[in-house]
């Protein structure tokens, strides 16, 4: 079965899969995650071979497996918070940052996309979050 997919979700997808060959040592997960790989990897290629100069797919790939690394770790932070039952000032703080990443990912994903002319452009919306009146300029 072939699906189409947006450009950025090929990449994002691809970051995510190497992130888990790095942290995930279980020998029957570990072949789960190449064999996806490989089958996502045409999908990677014809996304870098999209563009000019590679070296700019590179970067922001980058930048997204940063992200999706530092979710990741938010992730698994916030799992042992809810293990102990702690929901204080670091909890929140913890729990509020993902969004925040997350709308980097996006924003990553979306640059992706408009920069490989991918045909599908994932949209997003969600409620802004954005604080009124403290901005001097409002």
């Amino acid at each position: 079965m072939k699906i189409e997919l947006a450009h950025g979700e090929i990449i994002d997808k691809h970051t995510i899969l190497l992130i888990k060959s790095e942290r995930i040592s279980d020998s029957e997960k570990l072949a789960d995650i190449h064999r996806e790989m490989e089958l996502l990897a045409d999908g990677v290629k014809f996304v870098y071979n999209s563009v000019d100069d590679p070296s700019t797919i590179h970067n922001l790939a980058e930048k997204l497996k940063s992200i999706n690394e530092q979710l990741w770790d938010v992730e698994d932070e916030l799992r042992v918070f809810e293990s102990k039952q702690d929901f204080g000032e670091d909890f929140v703080n913890k729990a509020r940052s993902v969004y925040f990443l997350n709308d980097e990912r996006a924003a990553l994903k979306r640059a992706l996309n408009v920069l490989t002319g991918s045909t599908i452009v994932e949209a997003k919306s969600y409620v802004d979050y954005t604080v009124r009146g403290l901005d001097s300029q409002e």
